[in-house]
């Protein structure tokens, strides 16, 4: 994978949960990272003293971040509501030259600020909220 253009990376929100994804406007950086706990199962008997972790257990999930300005009262207003209401719709994650990550987010954090000279901006944080997809592309 080449050098890519920081804003081809994009969230997509579910709008109404018919399966239509629209980007969250005004978002100038984004930020997906996947992680996975581990299971140590290392014993007294594990060859060499070296851990052992077992295959296929433990915790995966993935974390969602963005910062922005306001720009759509549709997607601003989306995200709103999944805050206050806990709702946990599908999300896309559009990650250039490497593909597309869909499945349920909880928005667990939202951000707003300005400054007297300068424009309104928020932040927002998604925790994945089940199974995700990834699609290659």
């Amino acid at each position: 994978m080449g050098a890519q253009n920081g804003k081809d990376l994009l969230i997509k929100v579910d709008m109404t949960g018919d399966g239509l994804f629209e980007t969250i406007a005004g978002l100038r950086a984004t930020r997906v990272s996947f992680n996975a706990e581990s299971v140590d199962v290392t014993s007294l008997e594990s060859q060499g003293g070296w851990r052992e972790l077992l295959s296929g257990a433990g915790v995966r999930s993935a974390a969602i971040s963005g910062a922005g300005v306001f720009k759509d009262a549709g997607t601003d207003e989306r995200a709103r509501q999944l805050f206050f209401d806990g709702e946990v719709p599908d999300f896309q994650v559009i990650i250039p030259d490497f593909g597309i990550v869909e499945g349920p987010f909880q928005v667990t954090a939202l951000e707003y600020a300005g400054s007297h000279d300068g424009e309104a901006t928020y932040e927002m944080s998604m925790e994945s909220a089940g199974m995700l997809v990834f699609t290659a592309v």
